[in-house]
C-alpha cells in the first residue's frame, strides 16, 4: 500500500512539474495575448467611429452652406429686379451670393474628400483591421487547443511510465489478502491480551443438614471471612463477579500495576523495567562522557575547568542510583508475578479468581443467619429471591480501552477534511495532541479532545515530540 501511494505521489509531482506549472505560465500569456488583441479590436472600432463623426459634421456643413448660397442668390435676385434699390445695394447682394456660393463650392470639396477618406478607413476596418484581430484570437485558441491536447498527453506518459509498477503494486496486494491468517491473528491476539488466570476448580457440596460441621468449603469462589460468611453476593444491586468479567479501573492505576490481570501485570511491569533500564543506560553514558572530557580538562587545563564538571557528575550519579532503585523495585514485583504464575495450589487459583476482594461480605444465606433463636431452621422468602444466577455483566469487558498517551503536540499548516472513516478534520492553524508517531505510511493519528481522535496526512501538519513521552523518538 505504501508503494503504492507513492506512485501516485510520483504522477503528482511529475503532473505538478511537467504540466500544471507549464499550464499556468500558459494562461498567462494567453491572458497578455487576449488583452492585447481586444485592445487593438477597441482602438480600431474607436477610429472608425470618429471618421464618421467626421463625416457627418462635413456633411451637415455642406447642406447648411448650401441654403445659405440660395437664400444669398435669391436676394440678389430680388434687389437687382426691384427699381426702388440703389445700385450699391444691388451689387452688395451680389458679392454676398458670390461669397456664399464660394463657401459652398469649398464645403462641397471638403463633404467630398472626408467621404472619399471615410470609405477607405471603412474598408480597412472590415476587410483588414477587424480579420486580422479575429484571426490572431483564433490562432490564439488554435494554440490553445493544442497545448491542452499536449498535456493530456503527457499524463498519459507520466501515468504509463508508472504502470508496470502499481501493477505490482496490486499483485502484492492481492498476495498478502491471501495470505491472511485469521486463526493465526486470533492466536497473536489472545497471547498478548491473556490475562494468565487460571479456571477455579469444582465447588463442594456444602451439607447444612450437620448444624456442628457448616463451615464454608476451601474449594468454593469465594474467601473465608468472620464466621465463614461468603463474601461472593449472587443477587441485589452491588452483584460479585467471576474474574474473567471484572469491571476495568477506572481510576488511578497503581504503581505495581496490580490492578490488571496476571499475564498482562507481567507485560506491563517488564515494559517498566525495560525502560528504566533504557533511561539507566542513558545516563551511564552520559555519566562515562562527563568523566572523559573531565579527564582531558586535568591533562589540558587550557580547554576547561575540570571542577565545573563535579556538580553535573553528582547529579547523573544520583539519577542513575535512583533509576537503579527503581528499576529493583520493580524487578521485585516481576519476579513475585513470574513466580506465581507456574502452577499453583487449589486453594490459591480460588483466591486469585476472586480478584475484587474489596467487595463487602456478599452471601446472606450463611448457616448461622438461616437459624432461629431456638435452633431451629429458617429461611427468608427475601433471601432466597436473592440466591439467583451470577451476573457476569458482559457489558463491563467490552468497556472502552484507556486513552492512548499524548506523545506530543502538532500544529495544522493546512486544513483537511477528514471525510474517511479513521480520519479527523482539522483547520490550519489549529493546535492538537499526537497519540501516535507516522509508521511510514504518511499518516500521524491525533486527538483533540477525549472523544475526538482520528489521522491526518502527516505532511499537512508539524509535529513537536516530547522526548519524554513513552515512544517518542529522539531527533538529532
Amino acid at each position: 500500500m505504501n508503494d503504492y501511494a507513492g506512485q501516485h505521489e510520483v504522477i503528482s509531482e511529475n503532473m505538478t512539474s511537467q504540466i500544471t506549472m507549464d499550464l499556468a505560465r500558459y494562461v498567462q500569456e494567453l491572458k497578455q495575448e487576449r488583452k492585447s488583441n481586444f485592445h487593438d479590436g477597441r482602438k480600431a472600432q474607436q477610429h472608425i467611429e470618429t471618421c464618421w463623426k467626421q463625416l457627418e459634421s462635413s456633411k451637415r456643413r455642406f447642406e447648411r452652406d448650401c441654403k445659405e448660397a440660395d437664400r444669398a442668390q435669391q436676394y440678389f435676385e430680388k434687389m437687382d429686379a426691384d427699381i426702388n434699390v440703389t445700385k450699391a445695394d444691388v451689387e452688395k447682394a451680389r458679392q454676398q451670393a458670390q461669397i456664399r456660393h464660394q463657401m459652398a463650392e469649398d464645403s462641397k470639396a471638403d463633404y467630398s474628400s472626408i467621404l472619399q477618406k471615410f470609405n477607405q478607413e471603412q474598408h480597412e476596418y472590415y476587410h483588414t483591421h477587424i480579420p486580422n484581430i479575429f484571426q490572431k484570437i483564433q490562432e490564439m485558441e488554435e494554440r490553445r487547443i493544442v497545448k491542452i491536447g499536449e498535456s493530456m498527453k503527457t499524463y498519459a506518459e507520466v501515468d504509463r511510465q508508472v504502470i508496470p509498477i502499481i501493477g505490482k503494486c496490486l499483485d502484492g496486494i492481492v498476495k498478502a489478502a491471501e495470505s491472511i491468517d485469521q486463526k493465526n491473528d486470533s492466536q497473536l491476539v489472545i497471547e498478548a491480551y491473556k490475562s494468565g488466570f487460571e479456571p477455579p476448580g469444582d465447588i463442594e457440596f456444602e451439607d447444612y443438614a450437620q448444624p456442628m460441621k457448616r463451615t464454608v468449603s476451601d474449594n468454593s469462589l469465594s474467601n473465608s471471612k468472620g464466621e465463614g460468611k461468603p463474601e461472593l453476593k449472587f443477587g441485589g444491586k452491588s452483584k460479585g463477579k467471576l474474574w474473567p468479567f471484572i469491571k476495568k479501573n477506572k481510576g488511578a492505576t497503581p504503581e505495581d500495576f496490580s490492578n490488571l490481570p496476571p499475564e498482562q501485570r507481567r507485560k506491563k511491569l517488564q515494559q517498566k523495567v525495560d525502560e528504566l533500564n533504557k533511561e539507566m543506560q542513558k545516563e551511564m553514558d552520559q555519566r562515562d562522557a562527563i568523566t572523559k572530557m573531565k579527564d582531558v580538562y586535568l591533562k589540558n587545563p587550557q580547554m576547561g575547568d575540570p571542577a565545573s564538571l563535579d556538580h553535573k557528575l553528582t547529579e547523573v550519579s544520583q539519577n542513575i542510583e535512583k533509576l537503579r532503585l527503581e528499576a529493583q523495585k520493580f524487578e521485585a514485583w516481576l519476579a513475585e508475578v513470574e513466580g506465581r504464575l507456574p502452577a499453583r495450589s487449589e486453594q490459591a487459583r480460588r483466591q486469585s479468581a476472586m480478584y475484587d476482594s474489596q467487595n463487602p461480605p456478599a452471601v446472606n444465606s450463611c448457616a448461622q443467619d438461616r437459624e432461629s433463636p431456638d435452633g431451629s431452621y429458617t429461611e427468608e422468602q427475601s433471601q432466597e429471591s436473592e440466591v439467583k444466577v451470577l451476573a457476569t455483566d458482559f457489558d463491563d469487558e467490552f468497556d472502552d480501552e484507556e486513552p492512548l498517551p499524548a506523545i506530543g503536540t502538532c500544529k495544522a499548516l493546512y486544513t483537511f477534511e477528514g471525510q474517511n472513516e479513521g480520519t479527523i478534520s482539522v483547520a490550519e492553524g489549529e493546535t492538537l495532541y499526537v497519540i501516535e508517531e507516522d509508521k511510514g505510511d504518511g499518516w500521524t493519528r491525533i486527538r483533540r479532545s477525549e472523544d475526538e481522535e482520528g489521522y491526518v496526512p502527516t505532511s499537512y501538519v508539524e509535529v513537536y515530540l516530547d522526548k519524554n513521552a513513552k515512544g517518542a523518538k529522539t531527533y538529532i
